[in-house]
């Protein structure tokens, strides 16, 4: 009777063992809110627009050549600053202004010939009078070689002007927004034309108009 006992509380206790309680257990459950998304594919047409986005050329600056040459129309030069050529201000400024001198220089010896002329016409005392060799011919060929040159001086200044204004057009027309200077000197690399191997260091200038 003892053994029968004991075999059935040993079955018990190794069948109350064997059962699990569900409180007890750790359920790991994939919840909406924290699940992970999958990538979504990019289609044909975002990725090809996505290269072209990056092989896309830079966004330049663009300038008004109305702008450029009013502002050459009204001060020689003013263009050229708007179209950041800085050098070539001294160079229109240089052109014009020894145009006009030359012009007004020129002027003021036509009005002595011509003042000369008109007083060894009418017999009257002037500038040149008592010179050998000065008389109404030498004076009148005088005011006229004056003449002559000041009208030159003056076409060519008035050349200069407008060649001033169309320079200033065509930069801004043709400025893509480069950001490099006019004149750079950069190092480079010179190959040896008679064979040898090693290369040689040197420095390059670029200039542009």
């Amino acid at each position: 009777m003892k053994k029968l006992t004991t075999i059935f509380l040993f079955f018990s206790f190794c069948l109350g063992f064997s059962q699990v309680n569900p409180n007890d257990t750790i359920r790991v459950e994939n919840h909406p809110k924290d699940s992970i998304p999958a990538a979504k594919p990019f289609s044909e047409a975002q990725v090809i627009q996505d290269i072209d986005q990056k092989n896309a050329p830079p966004k330049v600056t663009k300038l008004s050549p109305s702008k450029a040459g009013l502002y050459s129309a009204v001060l020689p030069g003013l263009g050229q600053f708007y179209n950041k050529k800085y050098w070539k201000i001294p160079i229109v400024w240089g052109a014009v202004g020894t145009g006009i001198g030359i012009a007004l220089w020129n002027d003021k010896q036509y009005k002595r010939y011509r003042n000369a002329f008109v007083a060894e016409l009418n017999g009257l005392p002037h500038e040149f009078s008592g010179i050998n060799g000065i008389d109404k011919t030498v004076l009148g060929n005088a005011q006229d070689s004056s003449k002559r040159q000041r009208d030159y001086a003056i076409g060519i200044s008035a050349l200069i002007y407008i060649l001033n204004i169309v320079d200033a057009v065509v930069d801004a027309h043709l400025y893509e927004g480069r950001h490099d200077p006019d004149l750079a000197i950069t190092p480079t690399m010179i190959n040896d034309q008679f064979g040898n191997s090693y290369a040689k260091t040197g420095i390059s200038f670029s200039f542009k108009f």
